[in-house]
């Protein structure tokens, strides 16, 4: 049975989760250039790393790199795993399985 997970499936919460998990494991993006993979504003990335955050998909890190701020973003375990399943239920679709 597919299943999607409706935290990412909305496309830039899938776009963004898709850019974390192409990373080793332990790694993240700083904020600027997920906004410049996804083609976000930076309120819109914003919000939509906010839910992802809320529901332990994401962990964000922020630090001062000199006097300038630095938000950094990466998939936990718990957001890798649903993830995974989130694919695998694409896959299905793909593969016309139900």
């Amino acid at each position: 049975m597919v299943q999607f997970d409706d935290i990412i499936h909305q496309p830039l919460r899938l776009k963004i989760m898709a850019a974390l998990n192409a990373l080793p494991k332990g790694k993240g993006l700083e904020f600027s250039h997920l906004k410049k993979l996804t083609g976000a504003t930076d309120g819109n990335l914003g919000a939509h790393i906010e839910t992802l955050s809320k529901a332990n998909y994401v962990a964000v890190t922020k630090t001062f790199v000199g006097k300038k701020p630095q938000t950094t973003v990466a998939a936990t375990t718990t957001g890798r795993g649903a993830f995974g399943k989130h694919v695998a239920s694409l896959r299905q679709i793909i593969e016309g399985e139900s």
